[in-house]
């Protein structure tokens, strides 16, 4: 039986221990966050729902050391890093012209809240010679491209090309109930998500989620966008989560073989078709696309999160878009950023986010 530390336990955190838990195939859980009050209440709501062993765990994930040390002493088969300075859904709700400028500017602009803790952990997982699997819920189709850059890729990353798998399935099994879904693979970025996920589907067929089906793979890229519409929020994490589970189950030890589609596997940019063997991930492209194709297509759709492309030291730059998005109130904010500017890049975006009005 395996061990899985969780690094982060808010909403999506918390659904996924409690899946794993529910599984199974997971005898011990560490889950690891800031507030030891939200850590320990997870804990006894996981044990309470499932015969899992929980422990919770105080751990700060800025701090590298911490985080060496809780690898080193747990020797967990699976890292999930669900943790970031701040939210995707963070803004939401919120109407005032500085934030919904951020929100235009596309997710990329948000990188300093989604990065450092990631970059941290890849940290601490080289410092501690760990070697396992590392799956990273946190922006991955930018983040793992970026840490690619410095040598830290995750294994993968969660959610995005999977959440699309499972809506075209969606749509596939209420329109052919007799149809054989065993395989459908996705070419899809994160920036695609919400059209997906609200049934919008892009006029020009160039900016689609590439859907491909069964072993020949036939496109089919408008099932995509054929399930029930879904509208904004935290009401997309139970879908993230249960596009996650089958792949955390996968790489665990003993793990059967899983055909998915993920995003940023070994920190290519977007989501791809994968096999997960042996606690291994391989690219599953389905015929007639070649890998170049591939990434050529993420990183254009791509610039719909405001990233125009990542330099080889990691430094990111934005699009036009993005710059005229928050050109009014904060140019400063879309310059290019460097990795090492993360810290006082994020204080920036607290500031001009806290002077609403």
């Amino acid at each position: 039986m395996s061990t899985v530390l969780i690094i982060g336990v808010g909403d999506v955190g918390q659904q996924l221990a409690l899946g794993l838990a529910a599984g199974g195939r997971v005898r011990r859980l560490v889950l690891a966050g800031r507030s030891p009050a939200v850590v320990g209440e997870t804990a006894a709501m996981v044990a309470s729902a499932s015969d899992c062993l929980v422990e919770p765990v105080r751990l700060d994930a800025l701090r590298q050391d911490d985080v060496a040390e809780l690898l080193d002493r747990t020797r967990p088969d699976v890292v999930v890093q669900c943790a970031a300075l701040q939210g995707p859904w963070a803004l939401a709700g919120r109407i005032g012209p500085r934030t919904q400028g951020v929100l235009a500017a596309g997710l990329g602009l948000r990188l300093p809240y989604q990065l450092p803790v990631i970059l941290n952990v890849m940290k601490a997982v080289r410092d501690a010679g760990w070697t396992g699997p590392v799956a990273n819920l946190s922006f991955p189709d930018v983040t793992g491209p970026v840490l690619q850059r410095l040598g830290l890729a995750p294994t993968l990353g969660l959610g995005n090309a999977g959440m699309v798998l499972l809506r075209a399935r969606a749509a596939l099994r209420a329109a052919r109930p007799e149809s054989d879904l065993s395989l459908i693979r996705v070419l899809a970025q994160h920036a695609q998500v919400l059209d997906v996920m609200q049934s919008r589907k892009p006029a020009d067929p160039g900016d689609r989620c590439r859907i491909f089906l069964g072993e020949e793979g036939l496109r089919d890229d408008a099932c995509a966008y054929r399930a029930p519409a879904l509208a904004p929020g935290p009401r997309y994490n139970p879908v993230t989560v249960a596009a996650a589970l089958p792949v955390l189950e996968a790489l665990l030890p003993g793990g059967a073989p899983l055909r998915w589609s993920t995003p940023a596997p070994n920190g290519l940019p977007g989501g791809y078709p994968v096999r997960i063997a042996d606690g291994s991930v391989a690219l599953d492209l389905p015929p007639g696309l070649d890998l170049a194709e591939a990434v050529a297509f993420n990183e254009r759709v791509g610039q719909g999160d405001g990233v125009e492309r990542i330099d080889k030291d990691g430094t990111v730059h934005f699009t036009e878009a993005c710059r005229a998005a928050v050109e009014a109130f904060a140019p400063d904010l879309a310059e290019p950023l460097a990795v090492d500017d993360l810290a006082r890049r994020a204080a920036r975006l607290d500031e001009v986010l806290a002077r609403e009005g």
